[in-house]
């Protein structure tokens, strides 16, 4: 597909549905509308790739590449759907528009935003000039996940740090999977025991269920992990490559580090607040969690990892986020009710090079495992092959086509 590039000037489009975002939700949404038969369905998108994001975990553990993991967007945009190759600037919900970063007003009848979100560097300083000098990267930042690997697997002593960013943020917990894939192969090479493994997470726990932090916390325990909890890093010396980690009891500051897997802390785009659609709190869209609504315009809707839905979000959610919302943007017009999400989320982590525990549960923390009578909690080479080779091609041929 070739996409509709933005100018200034020209008469005012239309879309009957305008989705904001070209991930996993926007792509996989606009399929789905498509086949529920919804026309006039419009794509806002700059990017000219488009990332299976959770691979980029393989990426930082060996396992994978980036060319297993990017399609052009051309390739993926539905053929019945208008991509304008464009960033949003703001969105003006009493007149019913968007306007594009190359001055383009579009005028929609349903807006969904699906933007994702945007690294936050200033939040943590000097973590930007640590990534430039080279001893900083993380699977979260596309440009920088060929480097993890190269890194992690030539460490041999010292010390390395691995962090899970606070929220908002996509999928946390799965930050973790560089840390066990390298701490694995360290141990395979014989090297474990003379590396200082530091693991700095922002809750006590790493999923906040039982269930499952009980598997991650023998798997620290197994590799030596030290976790410094309910902590954040503040700030990083890139010269002195150390990083400043503020505590329950108090800033600790972890020197001499060799490497740090420090995933950067992120927030909304800012049009979002300054458009007055973020719930204060969050700067996330303050959105109805069940229905995905916006909880102050009717025609505006979100999902992902932009939108105020509970809880954290991921690739599995989204796929029942966007059944949810197809079908609610239909009722809407039709007069029905509305149906609702129920909060599933999944969290996939391995624990090791060929095994896997997967978290499946709905709002309220119950377990919703999609495979009866199975326990995915209990770590798995099965589970583990079908996130790093089964879920891909599913997400290739049928979630961005609108099939799942």
């Amino acid at each position: 597909m070739q996409p509709i590039q933005g100018g200034h000037g020209g008469p005012m489009e239309h879309a009957e549905v305008l989705i904001v975002g070209g991930g996993n939700a926007g792509i996989s949404l606009a399929a789905k509308l498509l086949r529920d038969g919804v026309a006039g369905v419009t794509l806002v998108a700059p990017q000219p790739v488009h990332r299976y994001k959770p691979l980029l975990n393989y990426v930082g553990g060996g396992e994978a590449t980036m060319a297993d993991l990017e399609r052009p967007m051309a390739d993926v945009v539905p053929e019945s759907c208008t991509w304008i190759r464009d960033a949003v600037d703001a969105v003006d919900p009493a007149v019913s528009t968007v306007r594009t970063r190359l001055g383009r007003t579009l005028r929609y009848t349903t807006l969904v935003l699906c933007p994702g979100l945007e690294e936050d560097w200033a939040a943590t300083p000097g973590l930007q000039e640590a990534y430039a000098d080279g001893w900083a990267a993380a699977t979260y930042v596309p440009g920088s996940a060929p480097r993890v690997w190269p890194a992690l697997s030539a460490v041999r002593s010292g010390t390395v740090v691995f962090t899970v960013p606070p929220e908002p943020a996509s999928c946390g917990p799965t930050a973790l999977k560089p840390l066990f894939l390298a701490c694995d192969h360290w141990r395979r090479t014989g090297v474990l025991d003379g590396i200082d493994v530091r693991l700095v997470l922002p809750e006590r726990t790493s999923v906040g269920i039982p269930s499952a932090d009980e598997v991650l916390e023998r798997a620290f325990a197994e590799y030596g992990v030290q976790v410094l909890r309910e902590s954040r890093v503040e700030r990083v010396d890139a010269d002195l490559h150390s990083l400043t980690v503020s505590t329950p009891a108090g800033p600790q500051v972890l020197e001499d580090v060799v490497f740090a897997h420090a995933v950067p802390s992120y927030r909304a785009p800012a049009w979002i607040a300054d458009s007055g659609l973020a719930d204060p709190a969050t700067g996330l869209v303050d959105t109805d969690p069940e229905t995905l609504r916006s909880r102050r315009h009717e025609s505006i809707w979100a999902i992902g990892d932009a939108a105020g839905v509970t809880p954290r979000p991921s690739g599995g959610a989204l796929r029942k986020q966007v059944a949810v919302l197809s079908a609610n943007i239909t009722a809407d017009r039709d007069g029905e009710p509305l149906q609702r999400y129920d909060g599933y989320t999944v969290v996939p982590i391995t624990v090791g090079r060929r095994t896997l525990t997967l978290t499946e549960v709905d709002r309220a923390g119950r377990p919703t495992p999609s495979v009866p009578l199975v326990d995915p909690v209990k770590p798995r080479r099965a589970t583990w092959w079908f996130d790093r080779y089964g879920l891909p091609q599913v997400y290739w041929r049928r979630i961005l086509r609108g099939r799942v």
